[in-house]
């Protein structure tokens, strides 16, 4: 992944977006000092934007500013990781109340559309990539589905620290400990069973069972990765 130059419309929010998505795939690294002048020279823009931009990031946790030290990209920890599990739990089941009597006909097709895709077995880095973003999907789809705007953004935010998380524990242990087929397919069958449930539960209006499914889903994935993250060095 290269940082692309960027037209001066909205520069800013091109900044923000560039910069988040080349932290999420890793162009810049956890504890990476950022130099703001080297980044605004990369994308074409002048300092305001970048700056603007970081100070976004920062807000996200995503970026750190240490007074007299510099930017850097943010670290996660065990207990940052717990932590946002924690809160996403919260979230998700408060979309769920929310969603309960809003969600529209349309949201449940294309939710259906989605099981139908995660159905399909996992057979190559293609299928696994697709099966990837159709998970994400379809949790943004649950929180979008309870029209709260603002509901929708702290929870992208929690997602991009996740989603680090996930890149670096994946990449470290499938050098060092890689996990058997048969772990792998066990996992894609239960995430399958909650997803199913969850959405189930979405259609029978049945808030108590769908705030269950997401607990049970979303605390299976807090313990897998906390696992994985264990196996990292300190």
């Amino acid at each position: 992944m290269k940082l692309r130059r960027l037209t001066r419309k909205r520069a800013t929010d091109e900044v923000y977006e560039n910069l988040r998505d080349a932290i999420l795939n890793r162009l810049f690294v956890p504890g990476e000092r950022l130099q703001v002048d080297e980044i605004a020279e990369r994308l074409g823009v002048s300092l305001t934007p970048v700056r603007h931009a970081i100070q976004q990031l920062a807000t996200e946790g995503l970026i750190e500013i240490k007074p007299r030290s510099g930017t850097f990209v943010a670290t996660l920890s065990l207990e940052d990781i717990e932590a946002t599990f924690d809160v996403r739990i919260a979230l998700e089941c408060l979309a769920a109340e929310k969603a309960m009597n809003v969600v529209r006909p349309s949201d449940l097709q294309k939710l259906d559309e989605l099981l139908e895709l995660l159905r399909k077995p996992v057979t190559s880095e293609d299928v696994l990539r697709k099966h990837e973003k159709a998970n994400s999907e379809l949790h943004l789809l649950l929180i979008e589905a309870a029209g709260n705007r603002r509901l929708t953004e702290i929870y992208k935010g929690l997602n991009a620290h996740l989603t680090i998380a996930r890149i670096h524990a994946a990449e470290r242990n499938t050098r060092e400990d890689p996990r058997p087929a048969q772990e792998i397919t066990k996992r894609f069958s239960a995430e399958q069973a909650e997803h199913e449930e969850i959405v189930a539960a979405l259609k029978a209006r049945d808030l108590p069972r769908m705030q269950a499914a997401v607990r049970k889903h979303i605390g299976r994935a807090k313990a897998s990765l906390m696992d994985a993250w264990k196996l990292m060095d300190p």
